[in-house]
């Protein structure tokens, strides 16, 4: 290798905007490998190269959404997704080739409990609640709170990385101010009313994630059979810990899903993710989030679609803004393709095909890969393998066998080893209002 990918991990944001530690953050855990047991792939850095990089296999152009691009999934899911991925996952860890995992450090609980919306609640961060009412989440008047710089005061800064986040960050934020008002119409002492609004929230959040967005991501046979089984694999016992399967491959599923545009709402016209939607900024009137138009709702014209899951990523995430990598001299290091693979070969991650094997899954041929046109004879990376996977496999609709089974059974497993989660409950709950219900109910009124 000729160059350490320590230059890619340091730049997950501008250095100006990175949230990170010169010691070990308070509260971290341990990645793990969820698959110790099988050999780690390499491949020569020009491979990586060639295949992440503007004009390499990875990059699908500047062309147009069209319906054959088009998956089945409405395009909030990958944002969700994201969402989801800054709550479980935060390594703030300086990686260099052949990293140490042991040495590598999750700033996130791995649990799906809103830490990045909640942070240390409003006695450890009381600047992300109201002072007269510190039950509730200080909003800005038509976007999250910021600062007189327009720096987001933000409970991860990953969730002001660009519109769309900033916004379904804000939407969970006023869900969290709506259980407020729903636990005091209940007659809940003072004192337990913030309990009660996050317990709330957090199990509406974890019902979401498993009930609607794990079976739009890995398809409902497979979500139904590990939930009603459990996991095969992911068994951490009391020793939770994020896979870096899941955390550097898998669940990187969602960059092949962004699209070239988005409709934001009824009156806007279509922009791009990068820089149109460009965040660590106030947003706009004419870019606020109709979420009708990202979600299905009930009454409501189908809503956009996200773009299929084959291998390859818009030009907004193949050149990335300098804002978004921070400054580097190697142009490579624009393309957050080049970063996911240097990402996966850096935690020694096995190859596709090896997994496949463990999982007792015919690989890809190499056909079906696709890559020999870099010279590459050898496997594939678990990332770009899973991608491929999935438009092999399910169209591009959704991950295929191998990729749903790590995302499913981590996920899951993540759940149920919380003893506060709603899995764990000894009460009998179901949850009031589905995602796409309470985010229509936020959604600005452009008619």
């Amino acid at each position: 290798m000729n160059q350490p990918t320590a230059a890619v991990r340091s730049h997950c944001l501008a250095p100006g905007r990175a949230n990170r530690a010169i010691d070990a953050p308070l509260g971290t855990t341990p990645y793990a490998r969820m698959f110790p047991e099988l050999p780690s792939f390499q491949a020569d850095e020009e491979f990586l190269h060639a295949l992440g990089r503007a004009g390499g296999l990875c990059d699908c152009g500047d062309v147009e959404d069209t319906p054959d691009s088009l998956a089945d999934t409405a395009a909030g899911w990958p944002i969700f997704g994201q969402f989801v991925a800054h709550d479980i996952t935060a390594d703030r860890s300086t990686l260099r080739a052949h990293a140490n995992t042991a040495e590598l450090l999750n700033a996130r609980s791995p649990k799906l409990n809103l830490e990045s919306l909640y942070g240390d609640g409003p006695t450890g961060h009381p600047f992300l609640y109201q002072r007269d009412d510190p039950a509730k989440f200080l909003l800005g008047p038509a976007d999250i709170q910021r600062n007189a710089e327009g720096t987001a005061v933000i409970g991860d800064p990953r969730n002001d990385s660009h519109m769309l986040i900033s916004q379904l960050h804000l939407a969970v934020l006023k869900a969290h101010n709506a259980f407020v008002d729903d636990a005091r119409l209940a007659g809940v002492s003072s004192d337990h009313v913030f309990d009660e609004a996050a317990r709330q929230l957090r199990w509406h959040y974890q019902w979401i994630v498993l009930n609607e967005f794990l079976p739009t991501l890995v398809g409902p046979a497979l979500a139904d059979q590990v939930l009603r089984e459990g996991p095969r694999y992911f068994r951490p016992g009391h020793d939770v810990f994020l896979p870096l399967e899941f955390a550097d491959a898998a669940y990187r599923y969602g960059h092949s899903q962004i699209r070239h545009c988005y409709q934001l709402n009824g009156q806007s016209d279509p922009v791009r993710l990068f820089p149109d939607l460009l965040g660590f900024r106030a947003v706009p009137r004419q870019h606020m989030v109709d979420w009708k138009f990202f979600f299905d709702a009930p009454g409501a014209e189908p809503a956009q679609r996200a773009k299929k899951i084959d291998g390859k990523l818009v030009k907004a995430l193949i050149e990335l803004p300098v804002a978004v990598t921070g400054e580097t001299e190697i142009e490579a290091y624009h393309s957050l393709a080049v970063r996911d693979l240097q990402r996966g070969q850096g935690v020694g991650l096995p190859s596709g095909e090896v997994v496949a094997r463990h999982l007792g899954i015919d690989p890809l041929t190499a056909d079906e890969v696709g890559i020999a046109s870099t010279g590459w004879r050898g496997d594939t990376p678990l990332w770009y393998y899973i991608l491929r996977e999935a438009d092999v496999c399910e169209g591009g609709h959704r991950v295929g066998p191998v990729g749903g089974r790590i995302v499913a059974e981590v996920l899951i497993g993540l759940v149920d080893a919380d003893v506060s989660s709603f899995r764990r409950s000894r009460q009998e709950w179901r949850p009031k209002k589905t995602l796409s219900a309470l985010l229509a109910s936020w959604s600005r009124d452009y008619s």
